[in-house]
């Protein structure tokens, strides 16, 4: 590690997570300024009153100040705000299927059955992208072509009166304009295919040097190493615009199963195969290989062909519209069209459920030596539910806008659906009984196990350990930890509990429609609940749009699904809005690298929630790109992060737990995770396993030379954050007030991590200015010794870890042979240093009542031991300054 030097520096830049923010909220300032970007991806910096960038608050390591400069990258503008992406939300069927594909289980490498599966899925995944399109387009031209235009406004209809008798007669006046819209609107989704965000050029200087991405078809090295954009988006694009105007027009001509005589029929038949085949056969270019049947697909999907064939899917389109045929009542090829698109999408979804078993299982060897805790949700089987979800929400959501619809032209007896729109309104009505009963039997297990906790000790043990003496704060923070902790174990449940309703629902209606069964009461209470259910559904999306369109509060929180889709590129539906890690990867690592062609800057990047996935992701591409010697000025800070407990278990094949470890390794100790345990949203990162052994916290995690194993036991830090490994717990509520520091009360959970003082501690070990010490500031082995040693020892708590016994080691040892905790025969580097270093006073000069305090504490071990909640408070010696208050403090005197 270098030592830092007298004109030694710290850029801090800070990336926030979901929601968005304000550049004057990630800056902690009270007014920010642009220094950087392009005005979608902001660099800020803290402002003066005069709107000039100024540097952040000193950085305390010890006894010495460091200068800082605190920058934040604002994203959030590229997922909210705006009509155009509030629509965003309509694409969220699409933009699940998306995110399905990124879930699969990496093949297993070397194995041809794993590479076989892995290429059969990803082509099921885009099969089931391209008929949702296919449905979605349907089942809008349902709506305008077949409800409106061929029922509502045939000649004599009692339905929009308004309308003149002489515009119903001409078929072609009724059929362009319905025409017309569904094409705009194909159009819009091929326009919103197209956008994408651009990258600065300073990253494209930068990252030419060496940028080692892969495509997603490989397994990921290092974090997010396989997420880069797919060259083949621009095909997969064409195609489905291809079957999308061709879905229309084989509709408006009979259906896909009635042959016709009239060659547009045949035509747009052809069109629908050549999309179903290209999609099937188009892969990734790794998977493609430079075989035969990769160079005729490439050829055929070529830029001028994808022209040609989405030009003449155009000109089909306008000839329909122009001669439609007969529109004087239900069209017949709309049920027709709407099964077959249902039973494909039924038959892609179980395909994926059958052949995502055996690819898990060749998979499992990968993270067979992961603990279970950590190992992927369902074994990795989560894609299935995911891409089911995102099929009966974009069939939910088209039938409810076409029986909403319905009811709202006032004459529903003489507008009629396809049948399949009953059966879809059967299923969305037995899926919300379903749901009801199942959200109820959850949330009642929930609050048994938040306010009924398992065990006669209401207070968990590591939250004895870190509020030890605040029995207010434990009863405090103990619910808190274990609500938190219930969402993090089960949270994955809920989406599975959701897919076993929704696949129970779905053998109910198909069940009913194939064997035939007569209406019968419940069945026809039930259609009427699903009636219901999907008019609140498409009503209701609709509002939370025009919303978020209008309120910046509703528009941020709509914009929580844009934040936790839209991070995956598109590639198994190219119909989603563009992806921001593309953007914010590289133009953060760009920032980075700037910052350090200075030689004495340290950069160190910070990110909260949603931000530390992409500062991982930014570091990793970073430390690959620089030369050696470069690195060891790079640091990462994650808080509130979901980088151990859901994105390595949804996503094995992206960000596998291997390239954590070769992350925090190829960091060497400078990756510090700030959690609390009364977050739901985020938890440890470093570390697993913990528990609390003779006063101790100890657990298992990744190591600074790039394995993982027992760790030594946590440290207590100067304002009572326990660091164990790279994992600093902090105390919710915090301890403080503090002098020189913003302080704030209550249970904090998700939020304000940059207003605990250990953020700064933190920082400074990511930049390699201060090197966690094992030992410092312990607290108390058992809580018999603690009652005891206080009285006998004035410095109690903070001398005692440090006076080991025979005893003590004897201890250890056992609990390093049961792979709880690392013997302390050998300290690793840099972990020699003394209390008296650490904290200014020396331990030794209470060795003279260390023969009392043994005394005393034996007498006492033959009592009744108190309970953890009334461990006595861990404070700083009377009359010292913590070390990182000192600076402040002597800055003050000196005014």
């Amino acid at each position: 590690m270098q030592i830092p030097g007298p004109d030694t520096r710290v850029v801090e830049l800070r990336v926030h997570g979901i929601l968005g923010t304000t550049g004057d909220a990630l800056t902690d300032s009270v007014a920010s300024v642009d220094v950087a970007g392009d005005g979608v991806g902001r660099i800020v910096r803290p402002a003066d009153r005069l709107r000039r960038p100024v540097p952040g608050p000193m950085l305390t390591a010890g006894d010495r100040t460091v200068p800082r400069i605190v920058e934040g990258y604002v994203w959030g503008g590229m997922t909210s705000g705006g009509w155009a992406k509030a629509s965003w939300a309509l694409m969220f069927p699409f933009a699940l299927s998306n995110v399905a594909h990124w879930m699969l289980p990496p093949p297993k490498p070397g194995s041809a059955v794993g590479g076989a599966l892995s290429h059969v899925l990803r082509a099921l995944l885009r099969v089931s992208a391209l008929l949702l399109t296919m449905l979605f387009v349907a089942q809008l031209a349902v709506v305008l072509l077949d409800l409106l235009a061929a029922q509502c406004l045939r000649p004599g209809a009692q339905c929009l009166t308004y309308v003149p008798e002489s515009l119903r007669a001409v078929p072609s006046v009724r059929a362009v304009p319905a025409m017309l819209l569904l094409g705009l609107i194909v159009l819009l989704m091929h326009r919103l295919s197209s956008v994408s965000w651009k990258v600065s050029g300073a990253w494209k200087s930068f990252g030419g040097r060496g940028d080692n991405s892969r495509h997603s078809a490989r397994a990921a090295v290092l974090p997010g190493a396989n997420v880069v954009a797919d060259p083949d988006t621009p095909a997969l694009r064409a195609l489905h615009v291809v079957g999308a105007l061709a879905v229309i027009s084989v509709l408006a001509l009979g259906g896909p199963l009635t042959p016709s005589a009239d060659p547009r029929w045949l035509f747009a038949e052809l069109l629908l195969v050549v999309s179903l085949g290209g999609t099937l056969l188009l892969d990734d270019p790794s998977g493609m290989g430079s075989g035969p049947v990769a160079a005729v697909v490439r050829g055929l999907l070529s830029r001028t062909a994808r022209r040609s064939v989405v030009a003449a899917a155009g000109v089909l389109l306008f000839s329909v519209a122009i001669l439609p045929g007969s529109l004087n009542g239900p069209l017949p090829g709309s049920g027709s069209t709407v099964d077959v698109i249902t039973v494909g999408l039924l038959l892609t979804c179980v395909g994926m459920a059958v052949l995502l078993v055996p690819a898990a299982l060749l998979a499992r060897p990968g993270w067979s030596s992961v603990p279970r805790d950590l190992r992927p949700w369902a074994g990795g089987w989560m894609a299935a539910p995911v891409l089911m979800l995102a099929c009966m929400l974009g069939a939910g959501f088209g039938a409810g806008l076409a029986l909403t619809l319905r009811q709202a032209l006032g004459a529903p007896e003489f507008l009629r659906l396809p049948a399949a729109y009953d059966d879809v309104a059967l299923f969305w009505g037995s899926a919300a009984v379903l749901l009801a009963v199942g959200g109820a039997g959850l949330g009642c297990w929930m609050l048994i196990r938040r306010w009924f906790p398992h065990g006669t000790d209401d207070v968990p043990a590591q939250v004895a350990l870190l509020h030890a003496g605040r029995q207010q704060d434990q009863r405090n923070a103990a619910g808190s930890w274990r609500m938190a902790d219930v969402q993090r174990r089960y949270s994955h449940h809920v989406l599975l509990l959701v897919a076993a309703v929704l696949t129970a629902s779905t053998v109910l209606a198909l069940g009913l429609r194939a064997w035939n069964f007569p209406r019968t009461e419940w069945a026809d209470w039930l259609r009427t609940l699903g009636v219901l259910a999907l008019g609140l559904l498409a009503a209701g999306l609709l509002r939370m749009v025009q919303l978020a369109a209008k309120e910046r509060t509703a528009g941020r929180y709509l914009g929580i699904l844009c934040d936790l889709t839209l991070f995956w590129p598109r590639e198994a539906h190219p119909v989603v809005p563009p992806c921001y890690a593309l953007k914010v990867v590289p133009e953060l690592a760009a920032r980075a690298a700037e910052h350090l062609a200075e030689p004495d800057t340290r950069v160190v990047l910070v990110g909260h929630s949603q931000g530390s996935l992409l500062a991982a992701v930014a570091t990793a591409r970073l430390l690959e790109s620089l030369p050696e010697a470069d690195r060891e000025r790079v640091g990462l800070v994650t808080a509130g992060s979901q980088l151990q407990w859901a994105y390595p278990r949804a996503f094995p094949g992206v960000v596998p737990h291997e390239s954590l470890r070769d992350l925090a390794g190829s960091l060497s100790g400078r990756w510090r995770s700030l959690c609390r345990g009364t977050d739901p949203l985020g938890g440890a990162v470093t570390t697993w396993n913990r528990q609390v052994f003779d006063g101790m916290l100890i657990g298992v995690g990744l190591r600074p030379d790039g394995s993982h194993g027992p760790l030594p036991p946590a440290t207590r830090g100067p304002t009572g954050a326990l660091v164990l490994g790279g994992d600093h717990w902090l105390p919710d509520p915090q301890r403080g007030p503090f002098s020189f520091r913003r302080w704030v009360p209550g249970v904090l959970g998700h939020s304000d991590y940059s207003g605990d003082p250990e953020w700064d501690r933190a920082v400074a070990m990511a930049a390699g200015l201060e090197i966690p010490v094992r030992g410092a500031t312990l607290p108390l082995r058992t809580p018999a010794a603690t009652a005891v040693a206080q009285a006998a020892d004035p410095l109690g708590a903070l001398s005692e870890p440090h006076r080991a016994s025979e005893a003590d080691e004897a201890r250890r040892g056992a609990a390093a042979s049961t792979g709880c905790v690392a013997p302390a025969d050998d300290p690793a580097p840099g972990e020699d240093a003394t209390v008296t270093d650490l904290l200014g006073w020396d331990p030794d000069e209470a060795a003279e009542s260390d023969e009392a305090a043994a005394s005393t504490a034996a007498r006492a071990a033959d009592e009744d031991p108190p309970s953890r909640s009334a461990l006595p408070e861990i404070t700083d010696p009377r009359g010292r300054v913590a070390p990182w208050e000192r600076g402040n403090a002597l800055r003050a005197a000196d005014r």
